[in-house]
């Protein structure tokens, strides 16, 4: 596997990862509701996947095995993860820690001090894993449950 930067070229693959890991995985999350699928996949469409990198505050990022997309992550300058999401056929292989550490580094590379992301209720136990800790209440997007986190990047001096 190797996580890279995304270009606009990846997008109708990016978008078949994003859609299929939210269809799949998420169930937990959106309890199999077309209703709350769609709102929560209308903006992972090909087209909305190449919105994002008219976006020079996104930086987006992309998991390759095999020469196929497996996993699909990116931050933006304030600071916070907007994305990091696995394939189905590659979960539990380690993708989402690694694009997690990719975003990571990129992120203090890019002078951000701490980060933060809205958790699904499936993925926050991965991320407390990881370091990251509740910093507020439960809310909804897209329909669906989700909690914000935060996770420290740079210690102050």
């Amino acid at each position: 596997m190797v996580i890279r930067e995304a270009m606009p070229d990846d997008a109708e693959a990016m978008s078949r990862a994003l859609i299929a890991s939210i269809v799949e995985l998420c169930v937990r999350d959106h309890g199999g509701d077309p209703g709350n699928i769609g709102r929560w996949t209308a903006n992972k469409s090909p087209d909305g996947v190449r919105a994002w990198f008219e976006n020079p505050a996104n930086h987006l990022y992309v998991a390759v095995g095999d020469g196929i997309v497996i996993g699909v992550g990116g931050f933006n300058d304030e600071g916070e993860i907007i994305l990091n999401y696995v394939a189905p056929e590659a979960r539990f292989a380690g993708v989402s820690k690694a694009m997690l550490a990719r975003l990571e580094v990129a992120m203090r590379a890019a002078g951000c001090r701490e980060a933060r992301l809205t958790s699904t209720v499936t993925a926050h136990r991965f991320y407390v894993s990881t370091g990251w800790q509740d910093s507020g209440e439960t809310k909804e997007r897209f329909g669906v449950e989700v909690l914000s986190m935060r996770k420290t990047l740079v210690e102050a001096s």
